[in-house]
């Protein structure tokens, strides 16, 4: 049983609850009759139980004390070890600081013998050098022309041979010239035989890529006078091969990085050799590329085209090099491209100016031929205004007016061309003009363009827009094309303002500053951007232009909206029957056909205007166009006499106008013809209710003589005005 009972104790994790319920249901088992509860069985089973515990208590009492008693001896055990090895490891380091001792004593030693023996040994060396010297320059001294000694032969001693000759040559310099000319001679003859053969070695090194062979070589060389000659005969050999084809800018970069890794390991002053071997590129490959590029001059937009991109790419190629140049030469590459260019970019305004205005002026010649059109003088609106007087006063028509079949003379498709010709030429004059010059070479071409797009092309529309706006007050309902005018003129005035926004602008506020190729590799230098003169000059002379734009446009919506109302004016006068609005006997109520016949017209006039006009303009053209409408047909109404039948048809008239006039959605215009309904119901109303209607809230704040006007229009009036029906209307 103990050993059931520590297994049930080393449970985790152990309940002391769960414990007495399992000995309780082992003890119902063991009954015979487990349906019945035995206390006492329990209660023996309770207390046998307590007393195994206690026997496992002490048993386990017993053996923790073992266990205590045996870590106490195994700890003073290891105390001790650990005393030993202290003792021992303070005995190691005493030893170790006496073998110190007596390293530093022999190393003083053997360093002050060292100096001894280097104090001996080197006047001994120099001795044994000199005495070679000697036995060399002895050589030389000699008659004879050839040197037979073996040094200056073999091959494999030519760095042992460059050191004697170069301290020979060195030597000789300070020989007077008289008895030992001949052997100087000799020496300068073997010094540069030396020398050559030094540098056919560095080169065929180079073409096997042996790098320590050709800095070992290199090494030797910087101490002749024809040093230069080996970084020469390095950029001449590495730069030998075409760099990508017939595109020289695709392989310049790969190439440059290449060899600066060589150079950086081959020579002493990397940098400078790195600066000459780009210096050599620039000089003699880029300039030679640009020269047979740029030499066809008879193509001006080709040849504009290839002087941006060549210009364009060297100045990223500078960014992309600057990494490679010294600090000293920060400023080098800017001048490389400016010394390969200047030729090109000193008359480069003069072609550019003269290549977009033979471009703009070509682009126009193709539109009005493929029109069929002459361009002719415009009259400037004095015979229109003259033909309008005449036609006023005497009531005739002298002229036909021309409309060009509904032709406007303008055209989106030209108007693009043009623009993008000049944003290529501004991108161009914005990268190869100079910092001084680019705000006055922009307006320059600006000034192009103005004169094309604007001038020639839309104020010549314009001026034949206004010339076909058909006489007012025709009888014949006009053909109108001033609004496909407006439309595209519109259309075109946004082009322009987005291309002045993002490539006229920024030319001409800019104050460049300069470019720093170590600061980044953009092809294009920074600015900054201010209200210059030549900007002030610009935003005023645009905005002259702009209002003369606007002022003709205005002048021909007015003309436009005049005629469309002057025919109102006179359709309704000659085709509308004073028998519509005072039948002789009862007809149906309907609207009058010369009403109907004027809505019919006036609703695509609407369309018209709300597709061809937009912003702030639109809501105006379309005010306007209302009021006039509303001032004509109130007069018109003015002019007749109504009587029950005939009101009734001016109301339906007039709702037929309302239901037209809510296309414009224009509140004003929509007020004024609920009044002018208001006012026809006073021609209907019975005359006891008059007073009623007067005060009503549409009519009660009109002029009293604007509602007696009305009311005096109705065929009853002299009898209701002996009545007390219009008391306080018409006093």
């Amino acid at each position: 049983m103990l050993s059931q009972y520590m297994e049930e104790f080393e449970q985790e994790p152990f309940e002391v609850g769960e414990f007495i319920e399992r000995l309780t249901w082992r003890t119902n088992n063991e009954l015979q009759n487990s349906e019945d509860f035995s206390p006492v069985a329990l209660h023996d089973t309770f207390v046998q139980t307590i007393k195994d515990l206690k026997i496992l208590q002490e048993k386990q009492q017993s053996k923790c004390e073992r266990l205590e008693e045996a870590l106490r001896q195994e700890k003073e055990s290891h105390a001790k070890k650990i005393d030993k090895l202290q003792e021992r490891h303070q005995t190691a380091i005493d030893w170790f600081s006496q073998l110190d001792e007596k390293i530093n004593s022999v190393a003083g030693k053997i360093m002050h013998l060292g100096e001894q023996l280097e104090n001996v040994n080197t006047p001994r060396s120099r001795s044994v050098e000199a005495q070679k010297l000697l036995n060399f320059m002895a050589e030389f001294l000699a008659a004879g022309s050839v040197i037979v000694n073996d040094i200056f032969t073999d091959a494999a001693r030519l760095s042992e041979a460059a050191d004697v000759i170069q301290k020979l040559y060195a030597i000789s310099q300070d020989l007077p010239p008289g008895n030992f000319a001949e052997s100087k001679r000799k020496i300068e003859k073997k010094y540069d035989e030396v020398e050559r053969r030094l540098i056919e070695e560095f080169a065929t090194a180079q073409k096997s890529e042996d790098i320590e062979r050709m800095k070992t070589l290199a090494q030797i060389l910087s101490q002749f006078k024809g040093y230069t000659q080996c970084v020469d005969a390095y950029i001449e050999q590495s730069q030998m091969q075409p760099y990508s084809g017939k595109d020289i800018f695709i392989g310049i970069v790969p190439l440059c990085k290449h060899h600066y890794e060589i150079i950086q390991k081959v020579f002493a002053n990397p940098q400078q050799v790195m600066s000459k071997f780009i210096l050599n590129i620039y000089q003699l490959k880029l300039h030679q590329y640009a020269m047979t590029k740029l030499e066809d001059k008879k193509d001006e937009e080709k040849y504009l085209r290839t002087l941006y991109e060549l210009y364009s790419r060297t100045l990223k190629l500078s960014g992309d090099l600057q990494v490679y140049m010294s600090t000293i030469d920060d400023d080098l590459l800017q001048k490389l491209t400016q010394q390969i260019f200047m030729k090109h970019l000193a008359g480069y305004t003069e072609m550019e100016t003269k290549c977009l205005t033979a471009k703009c002026s070509t682009e126009l010649e193709k539109f009005y031929a493929s029109k069929k059109h002459q361009k002719t003088q415009t009259t400037k609106g004095f015979r229109r205004n003259m033909e309008v007087l005449i036609a006023t006063r005497a009531n005739i028509n002298i002229a036909a007016i021309e409309d060009y079949g509904g032709e406007t003379f303008l055209s989106e498709e030209l108007a693009i061309n043009m623009l993008q010709e000049a944003k290529a030429s501004l991108k161009r004059c914005r990268l190869l003009s100079s910092e001084a010059d680019l705000p006055s070479n922009a307006i320059k071409l600006n000034d192009i363009l103005l004169r094309f797009l604007m001038h020639e092309h839309v104020d010549y529309a314009l001026e034949l827009g206004l010339q076909a706006v058909p006489l007012a007050e025709g009888r014949v309902f006009p053909q109108l094309y001033f609004f496909d005018v407006v439309q595209k003129t519109n259309i075109i005035v946004h082009l322009l303002d987005k291309l002045c926004n993002t490539s006229v602008i920024p030319c001409v506020r800019c104050v460049p500053l300069l470019r720093k190729y170590n600061e980044t590799k953009s092809s294009s230098p920074f600015w900054s951007f201010s209200n210059t003169p030549k900007y002030s000059d610009y935003v005023f002379k645009k905005r002259i232009l702009m209002e003369q734009i606007e002022t003709k446009l205005d002048q021909g919506l007015d003309r436009s909206i005049s005629a469309v109302i002057g025919w109102v004016k006179v359709y309704l006068q000659y085709e509308q029957k004073k028998t519509d609005y005072k039948p002789e006997t009862d007809v149906d109520t309907i609207s009058s056909a010369a009403c109907l016949q004027v809505v019919q017209n006036l609703q695509p006039v609407i369309v018209q205007i709300k597709k061809c006009v937009d912003g702030e303009n639109l809501q105006n053209v379309l005010t306007e166009f209302g009021t006039r409408l509303h001032r004509v047909i109130y007069d018109h109404l003015q002019t007749m006499q109504f009587n029950t039948a005939g009101a009734m048809c001016a109301i339906c008239d007039v709702n037929e106008y309302r239901k037209c006039i809510r296309e414009l959605d224009s509140p004003l215009v929509t007020q004024l013809f609920d009044i002018l309904h208001a006012l026809c119901n006073l021609l209907l109303v019975k005359p006891e209710n008059l007073q009623e209607v007067c005060t009503g809230d549409t009519l009660n704040y009109l002029d009293k003589s604007v509602v007696r006007q009305f009311i005096q229009l109705r065929i009853d009036f002299r009898i209701i005005k002996n009545t007390n029906a219009l008391k306080g209307i018409i006093e």
